[in-house]
């Protein structure tokens, strides 16, 4: 613009700016929960800070590592709980077009469809609110009876909202404010990495309804946290 306006020469622009490079766009890295958000959301179920629904949602999340579509289509026939093992069934998806709900027949992948195991302190929270629904649908709203996305964008700026002040923040200076629903899921998967080999890579991704690279990939970020070369390598030639 200023060398087309005449403001300045072309050579006076590429002597300024010859060395100029833009940085590249760095897409940001997947993370787990920190100790905080562990130690708040614990805090906060421990309280009953959240309503049944809210609390419904982050115990999908958190304790089957359901992406945020396959936990908004849920009803309550999608559950199995017995003594054989508590299950969450996954056979569809919510998405939104634009505020309007819509079920997807298949999750995002070819793996989606899948039976996951459903820890007891989260089975017994569920027992207890699916028991109390109205209606089939885990998630609804007033004007619906599946979530719109006003609505759920609604839910979870309560959560965020309530975890922050827990933590002990505030709406000008927050602790906790750039959570998402699929943090809660990468967790799922950092966490049970950190259990192999009690549990195969291959588990863990059937479980996440994901490939084997994929898992591989957070099993490989794990790893990489925990290895130690020198101690390693000091074993490992060891005679």
């Amino acid at each position: 613009m200023a060398v087309s306006d005449h403001f300045i020469t072309k050579d006076d622009y590429e002597h300024i700016c010859g060395d100029i490079s833009l940085p590249k766009y760095k897409r940001a890295e997947k993370r787990p929960l920190n100790e905080l958000e562990k130690n708040t959301l614990k805090a906060c179920f421990d309280t009953d800070v959240f309503t049944p629904r809210e609390r419904a949602f982050l115990t999908l999340i958190y304790y089957c590592g359901l992406r945020k579509g396959e936990a908004l289509a849920l009803t309550r026939f999608d559950f199995t709980f017995s003594k054989d093992g508590n299950y969450v069934h996954i056979n569809r998806a919510l998405i939104f077009d634009k505020n309007t709900p819509e079920f997807k027949d298949f999750p995002k992948t070819d793996h989606g469809v899948r039976s996951v195991p459903v820890p007891l302190p989260a089975a017994e929270f569920l027992k207890r609110y699916i028991s109390s629904l109205p209606g089939t649908n885990l998630f609804y709203c007033a004007t619906c009876s599946m979530i719109t996305k006003s609505s759920y964008d609604k839910m979870w700026k309560s959560i965020i909202n309530k975890m922050n002040l827990a933590a002990g923040g505030t709406p000008m200076f927050p602790l906790i404010d750039d959570l998402t629903a699929h943090i809660f899921r990468h967790n799922y998967c950092t966490s049970l990495c950190y259990k192999v080999p009690e549990i195969s890579i291959k588990k863990v991704a059937q479980l996440m309804g994901d490939t084997i690279a994929v898992a591989m990939n957070v099993y490989n970020h794990v790893v990489e946290e925990k290895e130690n070369v020198t101690e390693v390598l000091e074993d490992a030639l060891a005679i």
